[in-house]
């Protein structure tokens, strides 16, 4: 699917064929497992880092939490024909109710006995509202590129022929919401018996609200059309690396109030050019997957330099560190093998 949905998308079929129902639930659970894949264990960050057997186990909790939003996402924009902008806008309402409401670790200024969390949120903390500009923003632009637009991107750009289908069926579609639902009220309850969890309901109102304002905003934005714009469209290449050294700046820019005012410039800036990029006639599915691309593997690279947190050794780490970018760029060169093929011809 191009980007080029910005706006433009066409109403997907809803009618696939016999021989993809059997196999549609492959690129289901592939983005069930990639998501929180992407959104947890890339950074590398956790007491996890380097121990498989934690590492598989956690997904029971973490595709749930992460997976399952994703996959209700990516069916609710191809069902209602919203394209990559109702993606992104629910992607940031799901951002907000993970990060305001479910872990609540947006209100914190200490989480988990993280030691570098206060620095991230004492310099842009707001005291009348208990919020870190920086954490919010941080957060929320976090779920939007890597917990749901990069993984939806990778696996859509797998499976072409399935990109525009629907994947669930009514049966595991509720089973899919009933999961997520699952893993919230768990997660919110081990927010509340360790004591993390610290938003009033004032705080979890107002989220609510802007939660539920991005919904809107995904229903109306994302079926509105859009007009070809004049322009040439960079080589997928040249996107991949816009991509990646914005990725990049995103997380090494420093959490002062310079740094965050720097970071939402960038954050605008990429929407505005993706934005012009992608109304452009030559803009396709493999520019779409440099972005994704881009984007995780900037993550992948960034996590060599952060510390984990609990006892987790420097080989454990980066051991960790180097599966995991290994597993992204692996998974890039496998998607754009699947799309330079369509390269200039196929678009969504």
């Amino acid at each position: 699917m191009s980007v080029r949905d910005l706006g433009r998308f066409s109403a997907p079929s809803l009618t696939p064929s016999v021989g993809r129902v059997r196999t549609a639930w492959l690129p289901a659970l592939g983005l069930f497992i990639l998501s929180p894949v992407c959104a947890e264990y890339l950074w590398g960050y956790d007491d996890s880092t380097g121990h498989p057997g934690s590492l598989i186990g956690n997904l029971i909790v973490f595709s749930p939490l992460y997976g399952a939003p994703a996959l209700l996402i990516r069916e609710v924009a191809r069902r209602r024909g919203l394209g990559w902008p109702g993606i992104l806008l629910l992607a940031a309402a799901f951002g907000v109710v993970q990060a305001a409401i479910v872990d609540q670790s947006m209100w914190s200024t200490g989480y988990r006995d993280i030691p570098y969390w206060e620095d991230m949120s004492v310099p842009t903390y707001l005291a009348p509202i208990g919020l870190s500009l920086y954490l919010a923003l941080s957060f929320v632009g976090g779920h939007v590129i890597l917990s749901i637009g990069s993984p939806i991107a990778l696996v859509e750009t797998l499976t072409p022929h399935r990109r525009r289908e629907q994947w669930l069926g009514p049966i595991v579609l509720w089973a899919v919401v009933f999961l997520y639902a699952a893993a919230c009220v768990l997660a919110l309850k081990d927010s509340y018996d360790t004591g993390e969890a610290s938003a009033t309901w004032g705080q979890l109102v107002g989220s609510s609200v802007a939660a539920v304002g991005l919904v809107v905003a995904a229903f109306v934005v994302g079926r509105r059309p859009a007009l070809i714009l004049p322009g040439v469209v960079p080589d997928p290449l040249l996107v991949w690396a816009a991509a990646f050294v914005a990725m990049i700046g995103w997380v090494a820019i420093p959490p002062t109030r310079i740094g965050t005012a720097l970071v939402a410039l960038l954050a605008l800036g990429a929407v505005v050019v993706v934005r012009r990029w992608s109304h452009r006639g030559d803009w396709g599915q493999l520019h779409v997957l440099a972005l994704a691309s881009g984007a995780v593997v900037a993550a992948g690279c960034f996590a060599f330099v952060t510390t984990p947190i609990g006892a987790v050794s420097d080989g454990e780490k980066y051991g960790h560190n180097v599966a995991l970018l290994a597993l992204m760029l692996a998974l890039s060169a496998w998607a754009a093998r699947r799309a330079l093929p369509r390269y200039g011809r196929v678009r969504a």
